[in-house]
Formats: C-alpha cells, sequence, structure tokens
C-alpha cells in the first residue's frame, strides 16, 4: 500500500497520559519510536517538542471524551497536520490492545492516509458551541424542576396543571409563591389567577382544594429557588453569546429567514456546523455528518435497516425542532413536503426529511451568501405537472370517463 506521510506519528490520548508514536518511512524501511508523556502543560510542551525533533509532519490522535483537546490546542500551535479520528473509524484488530498498539495503529494508518478526519472548528465557533450547549443542559434542568414541581403539587393533590397551561407562568407562579408562603385557602389562591384565565372560579377553586403539607412548601421552595437560579444564569449565557455573536451576525441573519429557524436556533446552527462549508465537499456530505440520512445497512442485497444514523445530536436534535415548527408554517414548500411525505412515511420519516431540507437549504446559504427564497406550496405539482394530469385522466378513464384535456387561455 502506498505510504503518503513518511514520517507521521499517532497519539493515544488518555486522561493522565500520551503514548506517542512517530513512524519514519525511510528507503523502503519502517521505523517506529515510541514514547510517553503525562498530560500536564509542562509534558506537554515537551510533546511538540519532541515531535518537532523527529520531524513528524502529519499527527493523528482519537477524539476521547475532552481529553484530547488540550493535546489538541498545544500542538496546534505547531507546524504540524492534525488530525482527529473518530473512534469508531479506526478500531484495531481484537485482542491486541494495549496503548502502544494503539498509537503504533494510529500511526501506520496515518501513514497511508486511511484516517478520515473529524471536524474540528475554530476557536470562536467553539466557544458559541460551549456556550450554547451549556444553555440547553440548562434549560432541560430547568424543565426537570418544573415538573418536579408538578409532581409536588400532585402529591398535595393540588391539581395546578389541569387549570392552567404553564404552572410557571404569571397566574401560576403566583398561586405557587403563595402555596409557599403558607396559604391554602381555595378562594384566596383562586383569587391570585388571572381574569383572562379560561377556567371558572368554581374550576379554580376545586383544583386549588389539597392537603398541603410542610415537607411540600419545602421542596416546592427548593425547586423555585433552583428555577430562578438557572433563569440568572441563562440571562448570563445570552449575555455572553451577544459578546460573541459578531462573526456570525450575517449568518445568523441568513438562517433566521428559513421558516421553523429562530434567532436562537440559528445560533445553534452556525455554533454546531460553522460558517466556512468548504469543509463539506457537497450538501449530501453535510447531512450524512449530521446524522439525516439513512445508514447503510445491507445484506445478501437486502436492505436491513434504514433508521437515521446517529450523526452530531446537538445539531439534529436542534433541526428536528425546527422542523417540527416549520411543518407548520402555512403555505410553504416545507409544510407541503411535510404533509406528502407523511402521507406516505409517516410523520417522522416526514420530519427527518424536513430538516435534512432546511439543512439543505443552510448549506448553500452559508456557501452562496444567499437568503432563504421559499419555493413555495405548489412547487411539488409544478414540478410534475404532467405527471399529475395523467393520474387525474386515468383515474377519470377508470372511473368510465372519457377525457379530453385543454389547456386553459394564457
Amino acid at each position: 500500500m502506498e505510504v503518503l506521510h513518511a514520517h507521521c506519528a499517532g497519539l493515544d490520548v488518555h486522561k493522565e497520559s500520551v503514548v506517542a508514536c512517530v513512524r519514519h518511512m525511510t528507503d523502503s524501511k519502517v521505523t517506529a519510536v515510541v514514547k510517553t508523556f503525562k498530560t500536564t502543560t509542562q509534558e506537554l510542551m515537551a510533546l511538540s517538542s519532541w515531535l518537532s525533533s523527529e520531524g513528524a509532519t502529519h499527527i493523528a490522535m482519537e477524539a476521547t471524551g475532552v481529553y484530547w483537546k488540550p493535546v489538541w490546542h498545544i500542538l496546534s500551535d505547531g507546524e504540524f497536520e492534525l488530525i482527529l479520528a473518530n473512534a469508531a473509524h479506526v478500531k484495531n484488530v481484537p485482542g491486541r490492545k494495549t496503548d502502544v498498539n494503539d498509537a503504533t495503529w494510529l500511526a501506520d494508518l496515518m501513514a497511508h492516509g486511511l484516517i478520515r478526519a473529524s471536524f474540528v472548528p475554530d476557536e470562536p465557533t467553539q466557544q458559541m458551541r460551549d456556550l450554547l450547549r451549556t444553555r440547553k443542559q440548562m434549560v432541560r434542568e430547568r424543565s426537570s424542576h418544573v415538573q418536579r414541581i408538578q409532581k409536588t403539587l400532585e402529591d398535595a393533590n393540588i391539581k395546578l396543571d389541569s387549570v392552567v397551561t404553564d404552572i410557571l407562568g404569571l397566574s401560576g407562579r403566583r398561586i405557587v409563591e403563595a402555596l409557599i408562603a403558607g396559604q391554602t385557602v381555595p378562594q384566596a389562591l383562586a383569587a391570585l389567577a388571572h381574569r383572562r384565565i379560561h377556567a371558572s372560579t368554581d374550576e379554580l377553586e376545586a383544583a386549588l382544594r389539597g392537603r398541603v403539607t410542610r415537607h411540600h412548601r419545602f421542596l416546592l421552595k427548593l425547586h423555585l429557588d433552583q428555577i430562578d437560579a438557572l433563569d440568572a444564569a441563562l440571562a448570563r449565557i445570552d449575555e455572553e453569546v451577544n459578546v460573541n455573536v459578531e462573526p456570525f451576525r450575517t449568518a445568523i441573519e441568513m438562517l433566521s429567514t428559513i421558516p421553523g429557524i429562530s434567532a436562537l436556533s440559528a445560533q445553534v446552527l452556525v455554533s454546531e456546523i460553522g460558517i466556512d462549508m468548504s469543509r463539506f465537499q457537497t450538501a449530501g456530505h453535510l447531512i450524512s455528518w449530521a446524522g439525516l440520512c439513512p445508514k447503510n445497512d445491507e445484506s445478501a442485497g437486502k436492505r436491513r435497516s434504514n433508521r437515521m444514523k446517529k450523526g452530531a445530536p446537538w445539531l439534529k436534535t436542534t433541526l428536528i425542532q425546527c422542523a417540527w415548527a416549520a411543518s407548520r408554517k402555512k403555505n410553504s414548500y416545507l409544510q407541503t413536503q411535510y404533509l406528502r411525505i407523511r402521507s406516505r412515511r409517516g410523520a417522522k420519516k416526514a420530519i427527518g426529511a424536513v430538516a435534512a431540507s432546511m439543512l439543505t437549504a443552510a448549506y448553500h446559504m452559508l456557501k452562496d451568501g444567499t437568503f432563504y427564497q421559499d419555493l413555495g406550496p405548489n412547487h411539488f405539482d409544478d414540478r410534475a405537472k404532467g405527471k399529475h394530469v395523467l393520474r387525474l385522466v386515468n383515474r377519470l378513464h377508470n372511473l368510465g370517463f372519457d377525457v379530453q384535456i385543454t389547456p386553459l387561455a394564457a
């Protein structure tokens, strides 16, 4: 097999150590030098110096948790070409699993150009990604505390969620705070609800008649304090995002024109895929990387599975949420696409297809610097107008009618 890189290295990265193997190809003879370093900054600097002294030009490492990042940051200051490999793509032969063998295997694969590089964003994009992923985790945690408040109210037989849409909205929060303060009279609690609430006074009083103990009040106060703390943290994250958003502002404004994508969703998309689309050869490569296409699982000529690939989970979940929003946008191409596919393949397949279309549009918008242009709800009919007419004529023939088609005058 042809050797593409005569002097390269493979790194097996762990939490406390890095095993480095430098592979040299000289006069058709292969030599390997293996050395182990700790992951302290001083030791990683020594690793960089050693790799330079050995003349390594290309370095490969696996994406192992977050442990690869410090190694990547320090080596990126040198003159190496760094390759981050997906661990699932570079598995070694079973039964030969040692740190030295792993590093040697990575070096061998690197020498022959058999490692497919993973996408590593630049520093501004990585910072936006960290902020927005942390924000999403906090939103999930906040939702968990809201559910725990609802569980505590149910335990006290307070049916607040039956009469208000949001138990921490304007009316719900007033009632919860009154319960924490010790108020248990249903009439007094019902009087705190906003006048525009749909439930009647009698329904409110019946729903708010329960058995609230000191234990319930303690739990309600505990979860409400956690929600307030998370709200404050989310506000701080939003401020920090606004400080760092300037390099991505134009891209966010463009992506926000796609139906179903809000400004926050556009920020998430930019932080996950970046704004330089040259790293993806085609829109299909980006869709495959995101995990919005069926995986290849075929044996003996039979397709065993057409489930989606795992892909990038943070990007994929955001696009699916945006696709659901886009499917409710009336008189739009995306809604028409969703309805057409849902009738044949079901809602889940249809939403996946809409999400893939949205990502395709985002790819071309970021690549060409253009805004979104909706194809309209009649795009599919206009594209296959002849087939549609033929289908209707055949349908009428089957019903016993002879039809002659005459185009309307323009």
